[in-house]
């Protein structure tokens, strides 16, 4: 590693901080919100009457209630069996229409497609009749058995993640990271610890220009320095180990893009924020593979492929999915995720073993979502939104040397043919964000004038509010899951017109996806002590090593599949989590390139014609619903990713396992 030791209290960097830290509090009224992530278009929607209910299941039976009932049940079989059984087809019925156009997508593969553990899951509640006392008990004590089943499957997994890091972690020893920048205590006022951004000679640079150009200008509209962002974190309550940064870090709405942080679950002090989350709840990217090459992707079926995508995924501000969804569905999404589309058959069953937490969050909860939010997000969900989001099909340009094992357990190998998803919680995830800092800044307001930024917006973890937010922010998340997820049931179809034949013909399974802007209660190692900790990643991605629990069995022996998108036009990457992560950056790494420009400075100071020119003469199809988009999303407004993952690897928290490029692009 030839990079030397950044510190950024070393003379010219120290005075720099200190100047733009002096000045924040002119600059925090107008903060100009042209963010990488946060900054989607508030769209205009149509004032629709939503009147969902709260979902609140039946108190569990007492035994003697449930023999009298189970009685009645039996009764009921003999006298009504045809009427029970043409009422379950009915009943089993409901949910699919909740959807009211999503056989024009479905391909050829969604009827293959069973769950085997939905299978015979109503066999009792069949047997009686549908609204009956005795299948409303049956319904209870299933629901009662599943939750039963979660909490175990709970505990297990917090039981393999505390053995997993007593054994792991006094193997690791910190080494001398010759590409961290050190953000000492002091540098601005209230600091409770450190903090430390990845970064190599070039990043760092962009890092200190920041700095000066703050320090000299201020008509920015509020701008406020990543490093600085990232020492305001360094004051929250709770916090715990440094706050981190990431090589692709850029300014954000209160924490930078590229942040992460820790607090302690089991400090009454400790807070949550949201802004150290982001408006994009869960935004995050996915990877699919086939077992088609570069040869099977002639130039006809590339721009035949480049159309169908574009026709058939609504792309754009604004845009509707033509998955309509009634306020049941909705509901079911945001309660459980990816699991509620398997059901439906649009998502395979397996592609639950490869999303993080198996596309469904924990304690999430439709009732702390705001009706506005789920008006917002009714007509959203799969749907690819506008700003940095896009489908890609791309190239294994390249195995790196050393990872051929890993690359084959991932099923990644060169001159094969992939997909990359970018997408987020549309408008549901911004209002949910929206809607909690309006609240936190009513109830905190005598509170916020202390803080250094008031968009950290900080609430207690205990208080009503914290606990509100985080279960509203778990079903956003859901939401974004299920996003991806139907994005995907597009993509396969459109494949699957293209090429003529089903989607698992063609062998699209999904390899990993992953979340960027979202926290979890994880455990840690903290000042030699594991700790449950609630870390908040924006903009930043999981990277768990090989043997961690929280990682699909498929990949035990490897680590965590950890995927990189670049800037439009360039390379991607796959990289593999390792343990020094765990260590150095609390299981976190980069999520992509990391804007360079702003979108104002890139449509500025960059041409769309010769963006166009330069991804034709790359034999790069593009597609895209606005103009101004293509100079906003140009390679040049974003930093080199190539850099980026280097910089991680170099500081050891990821590797590089294979590299990515674009053959055609669809963007909002």
């Amino acid at each position: 590693m030839s990079s030397p030791v950044h510190n950024a209290s070393y003379d010219e960097a120290e005075n720099d901080l200190s100047a733009s830290a002096s000045h924040q509090a002119s600059l925090l009224e107008d903060r100009d919100e042209d963010f990488d992530e946060e900054d989607e278009t508030q769209e205009q929607e149509e004032e629709e009457e939503n009147n969902a209910e709260k979902i609140k299941g039946p108190k569990k039976p007492n035994k003697k209630e449930l023999k009298k009932l189970e009685r009645l049940a039996r009764k009921e079989e003999k006298k009504k069996q045809k009427l029970a059984e043409s009422s379950e087809s009915k009943e089993d019925n409901a949910d699919e229409a909740a959807f009211s156009e999503p056989c024009t997508h479905c391909g050829t593969h969604s009827s293959s497609h069973t769950d085997s553990s939905q299978t015979n899951n109503n066999s009792n509640t069949g047997k009686v009749k549908p609204g009956s006392k005795a299948a409303q008990v049956l319904q209870s004590q299933a629901k009662a058995s599943e939750a039963a089943v979660r909490q175990e499957m709970k505990e297990s997994k917090e039981a393999d993640t505390l053995s997993f890091l007593k054994k792991n972690y006094p193997t690791v020893q910190k080494k001398a990271n010759t590409v961290m920048i050190d953000i000492q205590v002091g540098t601005v006022p209230n600091m409770r610890t450190n903090g430390i951004v990845f970064a190599n000679d070039a990043l760092a640079e962009i890092l200190y220009t920041e700095l000066q150009e703050a320090k000299t200008s201020f008509n920015r509209g509020g701008f406020i320095p990543a490093i600085v962002q990232l020492a305001n974190a360094c004051s929250l309550p709770g916090i715990v180990g440094p706050a981190v940064a990431m090589a692709d870090i850029h300014s954000g709405y209160g924490l930078p893009i590229g942040g992460v942080i820790a607090v302690d679950m089991e400090n009454p002090e400790s807070v949550v924020s949201p802004g150290a989350i982001g408006y994009d709840v869960n935004c995050g990217v996915r990877l699919l593979a086939t077992n088609l090459t570069v040869e099977d992707l002639t130039e006809k079926k590339l721009k035949q492929l480049a159309d169908s995508l574009f026709s058939t995924v609504p792309v754009g501000v604004g845009t509707h999915s033509a998955f309509k969804l009634n306020s049941s569905s909705l509901e079911r999404i945001l309660n459980e995720g990816v699991e509620y589309l398997v059901e439906q058959k649009l998502a395979w069953p397996e592609d639950i073993d490869f999303i993080e937490e198996r596309g469904r969050m924990p304690d999430a909860d439709a009732s702390c979502v705001s009706d506005r939010a789920k008006k917002r997000g009714m007509p959203q969900v799969g749907s690819l939104g506008s700003g940095n989001h896009y489908i890609e099909v791309q190239r294994v340009e390249e195995i790196f040397a050393g990872e051929e094992k890993t690359a084959e357990t991932f099923g990644l190998k060169k001159g094969q043919i992939v997909i990359m998803i970018h997408s987020g919680s549309r408008g549901l995830g911004h209002q949910v964000c929206t809607d909690y800092v309006n609240d936190i800044s009513r109830d905190q307001k005598n509170m916020l004038h202390k803080l250094n930024d008031k968009q950290l917006a900080p609430i207690p973890i205990q208080s009503k509010i914290g606990q509100k937010y985080l279960k509203a922010m778990a079903a956003a998340a859901n939401y974004a899951f299920c996003n991806r997820a139907l994005l995907t049931h597009d993509v396969r179809s459109c494949f699957a017109k293209v090429f003529g034949k089903s989607a698992e013909e063609l062998g699209m399974r999904l390899v990993y996806d992953v979340s960027h802007n979202i926290a979890k209660q994880e455990r840690h190692l903290v000042d030699g002590k594991i700790k449950k900790v609630l870390v908040s990643r924006k903009g930043s991605t999981r990277c768990f090593p090989a043997g961690h629990p929280d990682i699909p069995k498929a990949y035990q022996q490897q680590g965590q599949p950890v995927v990189i998108g670049g800037s439009m036009g360039t390379e991607s990457y796959c990289l593999v989590g390792t343990i020094g992560a765990m260590q150095l950056s609390f299981g976190s790494t980069c999520h992509g390139a990391g804007r360079a420009l702003s979108r104002s400075g890139a449509t500025r100071s960059l041409s769309s014609e010769d963006v166009i020119a330069n991804l034709k003469q790359q034999g790069i199809e593009l597609r895209c619903a606005q103009m101004s988009a293509i100079t906003e999303e140009a390679p040049e407004a974003y930093k080199d990713v190539t850099s980026v993952v280097d910089t991680c690897q170099d500081a050891g928290i990821t590797r590089k396992v294979a590299k990515l490029k674009p053959m055609a692009v669809i963007k909002g």
